[in-house]
């Protein structure tokens, strides 16, 4: 087929979610298009393999240089394949705090504000803590294609951690995503039967009979066609050659906060002068395109140990880990469940944040250079991330060639705010590790210094801290001229085109950012569906 009433591109988080949804309705067909595969391997779907994932499961972004990370590179990755993201990351099920929420609705996203977004969290979400029933939590749904899951092998060090937590007489919280987010504990995950649970199994995968869904991988988008101030179709190339499709009633545009507005941009849509610098003609100037990037920065303390608990490069980690394949394999239970960041908590460090302003993650292993760097023996790492960051920064392009990697800056710790917040996160985690039972692994940091000389610290932070991958904001949504889409993800100077996924949140949620996607993709597909047969009755 080269015609279809609805094509989204991009198979990430929200992107998956809006092409499932939508082909429910077997009146309506849809084409999903995805660069990258299908994501349906071994290594893939065992959450314990997540370090050692194929190459090609990742864009393997970099930044621009940071000045406020001494002029080093970031690495960003991001999710290439069916399922985006949700193919490689933690599988750790957060949504945000309730306020980020009420937050946005207040900044024009009408319509945005917890008690509006909580019925399409709880509709995504089958929470096996739940059970089958819908309605048997308040806060939670138990029959939604996205399976969440209690993690039932759980390192002792991640329980250590939790137990330091309470004995600090910190709060200890079973649910981040209920009534309050505050406290510590071990986090949910998006798993299934001992297997990563990716938005695609979700939502792609259980689909893959329906006769009004295409799924064309391996095609690299090349720009959306606009006729007439209209989405018309998409160009793209697969195979060496260029394809295009057109839809009857509307574009979806899911290629999360770096590949949206860079096809935006591609495609004639964003700032004129930047456009225009690289042969590109100008069909809409809206500056905020690639605009207004947020990302959660963040620092990584490493600590070894005596202990060979741990994930880590000894004979007996190795002798574990091959017995734990073995298991894996015929069972899928054991350790290779894990989702690698097991614990963590929410933490308010400065006395005027409205919700807590520092997220934890604990991973009972030694992370180095986002674990790209080797590291002999054994031990802990812990995230301290700075959750709602003022400092923004943009995408834009570096070519107009579409295989070419986009201009990513995020701006990190050029707001002196994100410093201050940062600093008092590292100090207690610190501190957390500095309590029975966690000292009693005798943890000696990987990176000692004075952390109460301030001096010291931020400089040490600046040498070693970066994303934890979490880039939002790109295709801002509000309610005022400038912004790009508005509250129902229409994008704001040409007909029949959404934008759908992390891009269009206006503000960074307080938490890891794939189920706010996932929610957003949701949400997206109700509002096109209803626009479409809007549009379909009044052509009867």
């Amino acid at each position: 087929m080269s015609e279809y009433d609805i094509i989204v591109i991009g198979g990430g988080s929200a992107g998956c979610a809006v092409a499932g949804r939508l082909s429910e309705d077997p009146s309506l067909s849809v084409c999903l298009i995805e660069a990258g595969g299908r994501n349906n391997g071994v290594r893939v779907k065992t959450p314990g393999f997540m370090p050692f994932l194929p190459k090609n499961t990742n864009w393997q972004f970099e930044t621009v240089p940071q000045p406020g990370l001494n002029g080093r590179t970031g690495y960003q990755p991001r999710g290439k394949g069916l399922g985006g993201s949700s193919a490689i990351n933690a599988m750790v099920y957060i949504r945000g705090n309730h306020w980020d929420y009420d937050n946005w609705e207040a900044l024009g996203a009408t319509g945005w504000s917890h008690k509006d977004v909580l019925p399409w969290f709880r509709r995504s979400e089958g929470n096996a803590r739940y059970g089958s029933s819908h309605d048997f939590d308040a806060h939670h749904g138990g029959d939604g294609p996205l399976s969440v899951v209690d993690q039932k092998w759980a390192n002792p060090g991640s329980h250590a951690f939790v137990e330091a937590a309470r004995r600090l007489q910190l709060p200890l919280n079973d649910d981040f995503n209920g009534a309050k987010q505050e406290g510590f504990g071990i986090y949910q995950t998006t798993q299934k039967n001992g297997e990563r649970w990716s938005a695609a199994r979700a939502y792609v995968e259980p689909a893959a009979d329906r006769a009004n869904l295409d799924v064309r991988t391996h095609a690299l988008v090349r720009r959306i066609i606009i006729e007439n101030g209209r989405a018309r179709g998409v160009e793209f190339e697969r195979a060496g050659k260029v394809v295009q499709v057109f839809a009857r009633a509307a574009v979806v545009l899911s290629a999360g906060a770096f590949g949206s507005p860079q096809i935006l941009q591609l495609s004639g849509i964003g700032p004129g002068g930047m456009l225009q610098e690289h042969g590109i003609p100008v069909l809409v100037d809206r500056g905020e395109v690639g605009a207004n990037l947020q990302d959660h920065i963040d620092y990584v303390s490493g600590f070894a140990t005596k202990s060979t608990d741990s994930f880590g490069s000894s004979l007996a980690g190795a002798s574990r880990m091959a017995r734990a394949v073995i298991e894996h394999r015929r069972k899928r239970t054991g350790i290779l469940t894990t989702c690698w960041a097991e614990a963590g908590g929410f933490w308010k460090m400065m006395p005027d944040a409205p919700a807590p302003d520092v997220q934890f993650h604990f991973v009972p292993a030694v992370l180095e250079d986002h674990g790209r760097e080797k590291v002999k023996g054994h031990g802990f790492s812990c995230h301290a991330c700075v959750l709602r960051p003022e400092s923004k920064g943009t995408v834009t392009l570096n070519s107009a060639d579409p295989a070419a990697p986009p201009r990513i800056d995020p701006n990190f710790l050029a707001d002196e705010r994100d410093m201050a917040v940062l600093r008092a996160g590292v100090r207690f985690m610190h501190r957390i590790f500095e309590t029975q039972p966690m000292s009693d692994y005798d943890p000696v940091d990987r990176h000692p210094i004075d952390l109460y000389n301030d001096a010291a610290l931020d400089e040490l932070i600046r040498n070693r801290a970066d994303t934890v991958y979490h880039p939002v904001g790109t295709c801002r949504m509000g309610s005022d001229e400038a912004s790009v889409v508005d509250p129902r993800l229409r994008l704001r100077g040409v007909e029949g085109l959404y934008v759908a996924d992390a891009s269009v949140m206006p503000k960074i949620v307080s938490g890891n950012t794939n189920a706010p996607s996932i929610m957003i993709g949701e949400r997206c597909a109700a509002f096109v569906a209803e626009d479409v047969k809007a549009k379909l009755l009044v052509a009867a």
